[in-house]
């Protein structure tokens, strides 16, 4: 439905095809290979600018490479 491509809310596409259910809404939604394309090349680009950001390091001395688990481990590690 071209009301989702353009961002239209799960209440929005309720009113707009008579549903009461957003499952009934829902069913009628089919997502797009163009669609798809979009939302792939929207993340690669936050994506890309999240790592122009900075050299890795964010305020604080914390190492945005690392997972949150290994930062995790580490502070662990630190405070034994």
């Amino acid at each position: 439905m071209l009301a989702a491509d353009a961002g239209a809310s799960v209440r929005e596409l309720m009113d707009r095809m008579g549903h009461d259910s957003a499952r009934a809404a829902l069913i009628y939604l089919h997502g797009s290979d163009a669609r798809q394309q979009e939302i792939a090349d929207s993340l690669s680009r936050r994506a890309r600018e999240e790592l122009k950001r900075g050299s890795g390091r964010q305020a604080g001395g914390t190492d945005r490479r690392r997972s949150g688990t290994q930062r995790a481990r580490n502070q662990n590690r630190a405070s034994s």
